[in-house]
């Protein structure tokens, strides 16, 4: 059972858990959290849930993951089938997914400047909201700020490819 201050995932969120309340509902415990990018916004869910919660990833496999960021494939599907990858991608909640589209999206966006065309908003959309899951998990793991995680893992992945 996690306490006031642990730091888990929910669903897609990085979340700080606020509050464990006895008999907040339905005379039930629940977990009272926000995700650390919107202290305004608050989420209660059941102790009892075990779905869609989990554990921040350690610092070691936070590593390990960085790691493996020039080896993960982007994704290679039509124009028009990209939108509907991006979404199954981040359906899948997992770190590798989000890197994926990271990845896709930055390519794509390069391509398009290169070709003195503008930026998909499609593909920004997905790469700001890809970046902010991943970055959000990765800074609680590295203990780091958002922005110093976002310059660590690309200082990282640089040195990997020299």
């Amino acid at each position: 059972m996690y306490k006031s201050g642990d730091v888990v995932v929910y669903r897609r969120d990085v979340c700080r858990i606020k509050d464990v309340k006895e008999h907040y509902f339905f005379d039930k415990t629940y977990y009272i959290m926000s995700p650390i990018d919107d202290d305004s916004l608050v989420t209660s869910i059941p102790v009892d849930t075990t779905s869609y919660l989990r554990d921040v990833i350690t610092k070691e496999e936070a590593e390990e993951l960085i790691s493996k960021i020039p080896y993960i494939e982007t994704v290679q599907v039509s124009d028009r089938d990209i939108e509907y990858e991006y979404k199954r991608l981040l359906g899948e909640n997992t770190l590798e997914s989000l890197i994926k589209i990271i990845k896709t999206t930055y390519m794509r966006n390069a391509k398009r400047l290169e070709q003195n065309k503008k930026v998909s908003e499609k593909d920004e959309q997905y790469f700001n909201q890809a970046e902010r899951r991943l970055y959000n998990e990765l800074s609680i793991s590295l203990q780091l700020s958002f922005d110093d995680t976002r310059q660590y893992v690309l200082d990282s992945v640089e040195a990997l490819l020299a």
